[in-house]
């Protein structure tokens, strides 16, 4: 009995081996649920917010959860260039 190949490293894919709890915790931190309910158009983020909740909607709407992975790589990018070299 053979076992299944492993999936391909990506190293340098920063979504990769991110939870979607993680990811939203860090744009919570960083933008706040204000900024996020300006930047994403959800309810989840701007009426009685919560980490249980958005994760609840994000997991059932696939373009919700594009937007957030987009405005996390958004935001990993401009931290890079704030960032002194």
């Amino acid at each position: 009995m053979s076992t299944p190949p492993l999936p391909p490293a990506q190293p340098r894919n920063p979504l990769h081996g991110k939870t979607l709890e993680a990811i939203l915790t860090e744009l919570v931190a960083h933008y706040g649920w204000d900024g996020l309910a300006q930047r994403i158009a959800l309810r989840c983020f701007s009426s009685e917010p919560s980490i249980a909740s958005s994760l609840k909607v994000l997991r059932k709407t696939p373009w919700a959860r594009e937007k957030v992975e987009s405005l996390y790589l958004f935001m990993l990018r401009e931290l890079r260039r704030a960032a002194p070299p």
